[in-house]
């Protein structure tokens, strides 16, 4: 006799506002109550909203992304009880399988504007823009980056178990200490915010409290792992969370159809809604056991493979675009990297804006090459050549530009702005752990 049908846990409404629906949640706070109880042992469905909760449009206008809402975000599925977790036990999360929703075959891909929530690059790309891919199958396109196609490696970005009071204590004391430290002209950390707290099923009072303590859904945090990010955490893959609270209260959201390594838009995966299938596992005294401070992953066996001869690589170095020398700064190194890609792929007739877009969600490969060799740190990104429909290759040449169109932007506007002066003033960083001499 075959198995049974797999259950579904939880079930996402798109005709109802998802503040009101009393499976999703968007703060982290062990007082959130269960929206469901699983079994130790059990596979299940969860169908999980995008990110915004389905603020943003299948159009081609970026005001969506411009005006969205980040008080909102991220709309998580959860949390969900498992019988048996106890604190100090350690859950094991099987991804079974992911998909979009059947009647949803398209998701999206921003950068949002600088002013609110930018990116990577958000100082020399400061302006709202859209790209929307369609679906076949494993595969997708986009009417706003043409001539490009490749094959998705779905995944959630964001998983992990609530975190206990203590926990939660501590990423608040952690988060506002960097806050009150920060002298940039910009949010380095989010505190509670109260302003369109949504906490599943909670009573009045519950909620208040979710508001007024609940940690933002916005970083990972190493105590449970969190909004991570993670491409390879794919079909088949295996996490093992450390549980802080009776129950685990486990919950899962912010489903990609791809990724880049870094999705350096901060919006740049391929967003979407869909179906995750999980298989939940209580490994007893786990923490103990694994030695699990933060999480640990297993890839799964699904992966689109490309020859490593296929690749192409670019470089990048802890010095700035306008030649300052930083010391063994990774950060300032990817930067770099990145630039020498957009720099590259601008000569075949794509805008910045469409190649930003691009190197978020298509299946780059972002590496660390060095981090000793003072004072380069130096990095690398893999573009795989093979998802573009011409050769990209460098025995390509002479180049031919050819009409790429453009990516949505927001009304009024045709192209995004570059502001080539960006960070032309800033501060000489020291990175690998090293603080300013006083």
């Amino acid at each position: 006799m075959g198995k049974s049908a797999i259950r579904t846990v939880c079930k996402v409404d798109f005709d109802k506002p998802a503040s009101e629906q009393p499976y999703l949640h968007n703060r982290w706070h062990p007082d959130i109550p269960p929206a469901a109880t699983i079994k130790d042992g059990e596979t299940v469905k969860i169908e999980c909203l995008d990110w915004t909760g389905g603020q943003i449009k299948n159009d081609d206008s970026a005001d969506d992304i411009k005006n969205v809402d980040l008080t909102r975000v991220h709309y998580l599925s959860g949390p969900f009880a498992i019988e048996n977790a106890e604190p100090g036990d350690a859950l094991l999360v099987e991804i079974m399988d992911v998909q979009p929703f059947e009647d949803q075959p398209w998701g999206f891909t921003g950068i949002f504007d600088k002013s609110n929530g930018g990116g990577f690059l958000d100082e020399l790309y400061p302006s709202a823009a859209k790209a929307i891919w369609d679906f076949e199958g494993i595969y997708c396109t986009s009417r706003h980056i043409p001539h490009v196609k490749f094959a998705g490696l779905i995944h959630p970005g964001i998983l992990g178990c609530a975190p206990s009071q203590e926990v939660l204590d501590t990423w608040n004391k952690r988060e506002a200490e960097l806050i009150a430290a920060n002298k940039l002209d910009r949010d380095v950390a989010l505190p509670p915010q109260p302003l369109n707290v949504h906490a599943g099923s909670a009573d009045p009072n519950t909620k208040e409290k979710v508001g007024l303590q609940g940690a933002r859904t916005i970083p990972g945090r190493p105590e449970h792992g969190g909004n991570c990010d993670i491409k390879n955490l794919s079909r088949g893959s295996k996490v093992y969370l450390p549980v802080h609270v009776p129950g685990a209260n486990f919950s899962v959201g912010d489903l990609h159809f791809s990724q880049g390594d870094g999705e350096i838009s901060f919006c740049g995966a391929i967003e979407m809604a869909g179906i995750i299938t999980i298989n939940f596992s209580v490994i007893k005294s786990g923490v103990s056991q694994l030695s699990l401070t933060s999480p640990i992953y297993i890839p799964g066996p699904v992966e689109p493979h490309f020859g490593p001869g296929r690749y192409i690589y670019f470089e990048g170095f802890s010095v700035d675009q306008h030649g300052k020398q930083h010391y063994l700064d990774v950060a300032v190194a990817y930067r770099q990297t990145t630039l020498r890609c957009i720099e590259y792929l601008r000569r075949f007739g794509y805008s910045d804006y469409q190649i930003y877009l691009l190197l978020s969600c298509a299946p780059i490969q972002g590496h660390v090459a060095g981090i000793v060799d003072i004072p380069n740190a130096c990095t690398t990104l893999g573009l795989p050549m093979d998802i573009f429909d011409f050769d990209i290759s460098p025995s390509a040449i002479p180049v031919k530009k050819l009409d790429m169109g453009r990516c949505a932007f927001e009304t009024g506007k045709t192209e995004g702005e570059v502001v080539t002066t960006a960070g032309k003033n800033s501060e000489v960083s020291f990175g690998g752990g090293l603080n300013y001499k006083e």
